[in-house]
C-alpha cells in the first residue's frame, strides 16, 4: 500500500512511499515540454509543462506513480482497491484513461485552481494501457503550495474533496479517513496532564506520553493517522537539507519492513521507495528499501525543450560510509 504527504518550509515538498511486494522496474522519468503525449481518447498534446516523477516506462510511455510539474503541482496515485471504479467513454467531456490521469493534469495545470477547472470536464475511463498492464485501482492526491485535494472515481461517480492535511493513504474513502481523526483529538506532542480523577496522583514516567494511543500498525487507516500526526507536528529549519531530511522522517513514520506484512506465502510488502519532491525547484529526491542514501534528479539540469523522454535508473544497493 502507500502513503503520500506534503510539507511546506521556504519551499513546497510533495512525496510518497510506495509499498508493495515487488517492483515493476521503476525509473525517474522526465517528460520534457515538447515530448508528444498521445491520449487514447483526447488526441495528442505536442507542447505542455515539463514533468518529473517515478514511473514504469513501457513502450516509451511513462506510467507515473507520482510526479510534479515545473509549475509546482504534485500528484500521486495510491491503491484504492475495492472502491475505485472507472466509467465508459462519454461524449462531450475529456475522456482520460486511468493511466493517463497524472500526465493529463500535470501537463496543463499550474495550480490547484486550474486543476479544479479541468476536473469539471473530465471523465476517467476504464481503458487499460495494455493486456500486460490492466487497470490499477487508484485514488489521487493533487497539491500545490497553497492547497491539496483528493480525487476518487467510484461507482457513483467522481468525488473531489478538499484535503486540508495534505495526506493520503489507501482505504477507506477519504471522508472516512478524515472522520477517524476525531478518535485521536487527545493526542499531543506535549506531556499529558493528569485528568484521570481528583485525588489520584499519576506521573508521566516517560517522554512522549502525550501521543499514547497513536496507532502503530501498518493498516492504511492507522498509517493515515500516524503520518497526519507526524506531519502536523513536524518542525525543521528552512534550508534544503533540513527540509528534505525532515520530509523523509515524516514518511519514515510509516515505513514498512520486510517480514511484517505478509501478503501471500513467503511474500512481504515493503516500502520499495520513498520520494520527496521539491516542487518549487523541480528536484526529485528518493531512497529505496535497499539504499537509504538520498539520491536526486534535478529536472532543470536537463534540456526541457527536448522531444525525447529522459530517464534515470533507480539506484539500488546500500551505501555505507566507513569512517575508519
Amino acid at each position: 500500500m502507500c502513503t503520500a504527504a506534503t510539507y511546506k518550509t521556504k519551499d513546497f515538498y510533495f512525496g510518497r512511499t510506495l509499498d508493495y511486494e515487488f517492483s515493476y522496474g521503476d525509473q525517474i522519468a522526465i517528460t520534457p515540454r515538447n515530448y508528444p503525449l498521445h491520449f487514447r481518447h483526447a488526441g495528442d498534446m505536442e507542447n505542455h509543462y515539463a514533468i518529473i516523477g517515478m514511473a514504469h516506462v513501457a513502450g516509451d510511455y511513462p506510467l507515473y506513480y507520482d510526479a510534479i510539474n515545473e509549475k509546482g503541482v504534485g500528484m500521486a496515485g495510491l491503491n484504492f482497491v475495492g472502491n475505485a471504479a472507472y466509467a465508459d467513454v462519454w461524449s462531450g467531456v475529456d475522456n482520460i484513461a486511468q493511466f493517463e490521469f497524472i500526465p493529463w493534469i500535470l501537463s496543463q495545470c499550474s495550480s490547484i485552481v486550474e486543476v479544479r477547472k479541468l476536473l469539471g470536464q473530465i471523465n476517467i475511463v476504464n481503458t487499460p494501457f495494455s493486456e500486460q498492464f490492466p487497470l490499477a485501482q487508484l485514488h489521487w492526491i493533487i497539491s500545490d503550495e497553497k492547497e491539496s485535494i483528493t480525487v476518487e472515481s467510484m461507482a457513483d461517480g467522481m468525488h473531489i474533496y478538499d484535503n486540508p492535511l495534505g495526506v493520503l493513504t489507501n482505504n477507506p474513502p477519504f471522508p472516512q479517513q478524515m472522520f477517524q481523526l476525531n478518535n485521536y483529538m487527545h493526542l499531543s506532542p506535549k506531556q499529558p496532564e493528569n485528568n484521570f480523577g481528583n485525588g489520584i496522583e499519576l506521573n508521566a514516567y516517560s517522554r512522549g506520553m502525550g501521543a499514547l494511543g497513536l496507532p502503530g500498525d501498518l493498516s492504511s487507516s492507522s498509517r493515515f493517522v500516524r503520518v497526519a500526526f507526524t506531519k502536523v507536528n513536524s518542525f525543521s529549519g528552512e534550508s534544503e537539507e533540513e527540509s528534505v531530511s525532515q520530509f523523509f522522517h515524516i514518511l519514515g513514520s510509516v515505513d514498512q519492513q520486510r517480514g511484517c506484512c505478509e501478503v501471500s506465502d513467503g511474500k512481504y510488502e515493503i516500502t520499495l521507495y520513498t520520494s520527496c519532491c521539491n516542487a518549487t525547484k523541480g528536484i526529485y529526491y528518493y531512497n529505496t528499501y535497499e539504499n537509504h542514501q538520498i539520491s536526486a534528479v534535478d529536472m532543470h539540469r536537463e534540456d526541457l525543450e527536448s522531444q525525447k523522454l529522459i530517464c534515470y535508473p533507480v539506484i539500488q544497493g546500500e551505501k555505507i560510509n566507513f569512517q575508519n
